[in-house]
């Protein structure tokens, strides 16, 4: 068939021999066609894509030419720069600062190099100080970089000025991470002034020579007063006392004072709160004072209240004054920067509930004065009462007293103390009175002796102790009927040397070779409990496993009968002496167990031959 004149070839094949070789004839031309066709575009390709490449690295080669002429460094990596800020104080002296560094770390080659300097950009004050850098360290780097140019090893310093001059940085060969730490510290030679230095650290990079683009970062030295300078009250320093003396300076701890709760017509001050503020140091300081109290008033005698505020002068007294209320007050006192521990006060009411007496001194003699008895005042709301009382006794012609005023309120103790005077041998009632005579405390019946010093004994206050434990010998002198004699000085109680231990005591004991001996009741001296008169000795045991015992004679103070020889004996068990004790005691036991169980067998077996026979 033909369109627009051409001829398109047909080819018929119409057997079927014919049919399979003609199709294998177009095929084969066909596919030879397509790849004589395909082959040649691809050579077109290749060539074409050279010629491309070529270009381009023509044109790369020319354009580097251009730019081989460097318009500054090139470093391998940014530098960072790092600041730590410190502290300082007004002294004139490195170590006064705490803690500023610069830290410079960059990837290098062997021609890379930084140069660090700082400039000021504020201070307080009117001098221009400088900063100083020494060299710290250079933990972080992968090359051993030297100390930096113009630095020493750190604690000498060297300056970095407002100009610019500074230390220098240099990549040993082969290059690497360098990383260096820097003090910085204020100038030493420069006084300073309290507030916030900030300097600029500049951190300036070269490579071949060639600077490149500064780094910058700010550092802060903050500068504070000298603690000799804080007007700063310091809780460390700074004292509040609880009194019951005006202005007493002395004070090292509170009082607990029991006062009058009726108001006073002189307007006389019932207690006192010393106060003296410090700073840190220990310097004198002012600060505002703030008083405030539950039940009274306090505060000067131009301003009171239940809270107050005060000025303050220097050291000194505030007044806690009664308002006729009864109870425990709580005081708090407190300055601007500064509040103490509370306060307590006990108000009581102006007549006692309750008198509880006790003996102290169950001995008096013949015409001595004896502390002989304790009595505990309370008013009806429970509070320890301090107001007036006397000692009464039923026998004049055996204690004389008839309304002698006992001892003031001790406030330490929270008792009032009565003494005795002892006129001749034998037994009198006694009883405590307030002022009314309408509150009688508890009958005490106490008997003056007029003994005879006929022995001496002593006593450790236990029969056992630890190692190192604190122990009590008490000496004391006895009549012909075995009783304690009253109180009084034994010129020549021991012979020579006094009492002698078997064992040497641990350090902090007392000495125990004296041959005089003073006797006295220890309740009454408030270091014991015996109301009979003695004379007491600290005693540390040793520090092992012992039998400690305490030996003397008796002096010339005693009749012939009393000058032999006494002792006294306590143990001293320790943790390894106990231990064997107790094994002893446990192989005692398994010892009778083990007898007891051969005897249970032996008689077993007896049983069991009678049965069989």
């Amino acid at each position: 068939m033909t369109s627009n004149n051409q001829v398109s070839p047909v080819i018929r094949i119409s057997q079927e021999n014919r049919d399979a070789s003609a199709r294998a004839t177009h095929l084969e031309a066909a596919n030879g066609k397509f790849l004589l066709t395909t082959n040649e575009r691809k050579q077109m390709s290749t060539k074409t894509n050279f010629k491309r490449v070529a270009l381009v690295a023509v044109a790369a080669l020319g354009l580097g030419v251009l730019s081989s002429v460097p318009s500054q460094a090139t470093f391998l990596s940014t530098p960072t720069v790092t600041t730590v800020s410190g502290t300082a104080t007004k002294a004139q002296s490195d170590s006064a600062t705490s803690g500023a560094s610069v830290t410079v770390s960059y990837l290098s080659n062997t021609t890379d190099s930084v140069v660090v300097s700082s400039v000021i950009s504020s201070f307080p004050g009117t001098v221009t100080p400088r900063l100083l850098l020494s060299f710290g360290d250079t933990v972080g780097s992968t090359v051993a970089v030297a100390t930096p140019g113009g630095l020493t090893a750190y604690g000498d310093s060297v300056v970095t000025t407002a100009a610019g001059a500074g230390a220098t940085i240099n990549t040993p060969a082969g290059g690497g991470r360098v990383t260096m730490n820097l003090k910085a510290f204020l100038d030493t030679s420069v006084a300073r002034a309290v507030g916030s230095y900030v300097f600029t650290v500049v951190a300036t990079p070269s490579s071949g020579g060639v600077a490149g683009t500064p780094i910058t970062a700010n550092i802060t030295i903050a500068v504070a007063a000298l603690d000799s300078e804080s007007t700063v009250a310091s809780a460390g320093t700074s004292t509040a006392y609880l009194t019951t003396t005006a202005s007493d300076s002395s004070a090292t701890a509170d009082q607990t004072p029991s006062v009058l709760a009726t108001v006073s017509s002189t307007d006389t001050p019932r207690a006192y709160i010393y106060v003296n503020l410090k700073n840190a140091s220990g310097a004198a300081v002012k600060e505002s004072i703030t008083l405030t109290t539950t039940i009274g008033n306090i505060g000067t005698s131009a301003i009171r209240g239940k809270s107050v505020v005060v000025p303050y002068t220097g050291p000194g007294s505030y007044n806690i004054y009664s308002d006729g209320t009864a109870g425990n007050a709580v005081v708090t006192v407190k300055s601007t920067s500064v509040t103490f521990a509370n306060k307590s006060v006990a108000f009581y009411s102006a007549t006692p509930a309750t008198l509880v007496a006790t003996t102290l001194n169950s001995v008096p003699g013949v015409g001595t004065t004896t502390s002989a008895v304790q009595v505990v005042a309370k008013d009806s709301n429970g509070n320890l009462w301090g107001g007036s009382l006397a000692i009464y006794s039923d026998a004049l012609t055996t204690i004389s007293d008839t309304g002698t005023a006992c001892t003031s309120y001790v406030s330490t103790l929270g008792v009032h103390i009565c003494s005795v005077t002892g006129v001749a041998a034998g037994t009198a009632k006694l009883t405590v009175r307030d002022a009314s005579l309408g509150v009688k405390s508890n009958e005490l019946s106490m008997t003056v002796s007029v003994g005879t010093p006929a022995s001496v004994k002593l006593a450790w206050d236990k029969t056992s102790y630890a190692p190192g434990e604190k122990a009590t010998l008490a000496v004391t002198v006895l009549d012909s009927t075995g009783k304690a004699i009253p109180a009084s000085t034994f010129s020549n109680l021991f012979t020579a040397g006094g009492i002698s231990l078997s064992a040497a005591a641990g350090n902090g004991s007392d000495t125990l070779t004296a041959i005089s001996i003073t006797t006295a009741s220890p309740a009454a001296g408030a270091i014991g409990t015996s109301t009979e008169p003695q004379k007491l000795y600290t005693v540390y045991m040793p520090s092992s496993g012992a039998t400690v015992t305490a030996k003397a004679t008796g002096g010339t103070s005693l009749p012939l009968t009393g000058q032999v020889a006494v002792s006294a004996s306590a143990t001293v068990t320790d943790n390894g002496a106990a231990a064997l004790a107790a094994v002893t005691a446990l192989a005692t036991t398994v010892a009778s167990l083990k007898t007891l169980i051969t005897t249970l067998t032996n008689l077993v077996l007896k049983i069991q031959k009678k049965v069989k026979a």
